[in-house]
């Protein structure tokens, strides 16, 4: 085992910038530091347990469904890529302590097994998250795969192209679960989707749930909803044969965890780092760690400021991510920037079902002691008369007395996800629901009915909240 010393700096006077993961928000930071500083003032050293840097985890079940063929289609900048940047990457280096006081981290080959420590005057933290694995019999047996990353990624399709059954059990229905399901069902798979929620989907409402529910059984999927899965059994070799509930036993050949992700802290929470009520790390506008001058911050690893709510929350999205990684490089490579929060917008669909949501649902408003009134209307895409015209259902919340918007989702066919937008900004500019009907958005029948959905929403919205 080495546990040599720091490397030799890049020039006598530069500093060096130690980057933990190599995906969005570690090398989006260590790329722009790179950009506001040169190798003769800045040194960067980044490690990465994995096989791949800088990937769009996003894509992965459009990879598994196979309407991405290739895998690489997925990378963004390779390591060598990085390294022609003058960023000294190290892959499959894992990242095993963080010695705070004597501002170092000790390293270790994942292949060979040498450990080293490496020194830095700045640190950035951007280890992603896991995913949730439940603490049940079986849960880690070959044939049961989380999709998180790229290796976990080729991972399932190895697993898929050495099964024989074609029995699938996807255990929750959240964004990843009712994802992988699709693909899936692409691979040709006859898909059960265990859900512990009333309906799919629970980052919408209940109510609006329901529809994406309709809509994967249309795909095929069966849906067991308010089921939770109390163990995984094995059979030969100690594979997984089947996904079991309180009230029955399901067959699998393969199983996928869509149950969440939680943030990757271990690394920090041992080195004494602050962490928030979800487990993430908790950092200040300008993504330092709290507490800390020259440690920063990014990616799925944090908890983020609800501009809606006034809560810290966690959300493991690449927008996220990728803007952290800005934020952090500027202010470690010397300039300022800051990272001011979300309001929780996200996008997805189910084969052409087009799920979105933006802002608080209605037990969000609840927890925090919000009063609200709620719509939800039926439009189209389009101007009625013209061809290719479909519903979609949006449902908006207002907070009583004042009006103000607190949320937007909507379900619907082609030109529904990417509506949510037009709430999204409506929600971080802090309007009103009356002053939203004033909207100047544009308008062709190809394009929109002359009153948007959206805007149909706020006038619906803006008559109940005068009656309340």
């Amino acid at each position: 085992m080495s546990m040599s010393g720091a490397s030799r700096r890049t020039g006598p006077g530069a500093e060096r910038l130690v980057v933990i993961g190599g995906d969005a928000a570690g090398m989006s930071a260590a790329s722009q530091a790179r950009r506001m500083k040169g190798p003769d003032e800045l040194e960067i050293v980044a490690f990465e347990r994995g096989h791949f840097t800088s990937y769009s985890a996003c894509g992965i079940p459009y990879w598994v469904g196979g309407d991405v063929t290739e895998r690489d289609r997925l990378i963004a900048r390779t390591p060598e890529e990085h390294r022609a940047r003058d960023i000294d990457l190290r892959m499959r280096t894992e990242v095993t302590e963080i010695d705070v006081e004597r501002r170092r981290v000790r390293a270790r080959d994942v292949d060979s097994g040498a450990e080293s420590w490496t020194s830095y005057d700045k640190l950035v933290i951007a280890t992603g998250a896991r995913p949730i694995r439940p603490d049940m019999p079986g849960a880690d047996a070959p044939g049961v795969h989380g999709v998180q990353t790229l290796d976990d990624g080729q991972a399932l399709l190895d697993t898929l192209a050495r099964t024989r059954g074609r029995r699938a059990v996807v255990v929750g229905a959240g964004y990843i679960g009712v994802e992988m399901a699709e693909a899936l069902i692409n691979r040709g798979y006859e898909v059960t989707v265990v859900n512990r929620g009333s309906e799919p989907m629970s980052t919408l409402d209940p109510d609006m749930g329901r529809l994406v529910h309709e809509a994967m059984e249309g795909l095929g999927v069966t849906m067991v909803n308010d089921a939770a899965v109390t163990k995984l059994l094995t059979g030969d070799a100690g594979r997984v044969r089947a996904v079991v509930t309180d009230d029955a036993e399901y067959p699998a050949d393969v199983v996928v965890l869509g149950i969440g992700v939680r943030p990757e802290t271990d690394l920090a929470k041992a080195a004494g780092l602050p962490l928030g009520t979800h487990g993430g790390l908790l950092t200040d506008l300008a993504m330092r760690v709290r507490g800390h001058e020259d440690i920063w911050a990014g990616g799925d690893c944090v908890e983020v400021l609800d501009l809606v709510s006034g809560q810290e929350r966690h959300i493991a999205l690449g927008t996220h991510a990728n803007k952290h990684g800005q934020v952090i490089g500027t202010n470690a490579g010397g300039g300022y920037a800051t990272f001011p929060g979300v309001v929780g917008t996200a996008v997805s669909k189910v084969c052409d079902l087009e799920i979105a949501r933006t802002g608080l649902r209605e037990k969000d408003a609840r927890r925090v002691g919000l009063q609200f009134e709620s719509v939800t209307v039926e439009s189209t895409s389009r101007a009625g008369y013209y061809p290719g015209a479909s519903s979609m259902t949006v449902k908006m919340l207002a907070e009583r007395r004042t009006g103000r918007l607190l949320g937007v989702q909507i379900v619907g066919r082609e030109g529904a996800g990417k509506r949510v937008d037009i709430a999204a900004v409506a929600l971080t500019a802090g309007m009103t629901v009356e002053q939203m009907t004033a909207l100047d958005l544009g308008y062709a029948p190809p394009f929109s009915p002359v009153w948007d959905p959206v805007l149909v929403a706020a006038r619906k919205a803006v008559a109940k909240v005068r009656a309340s």
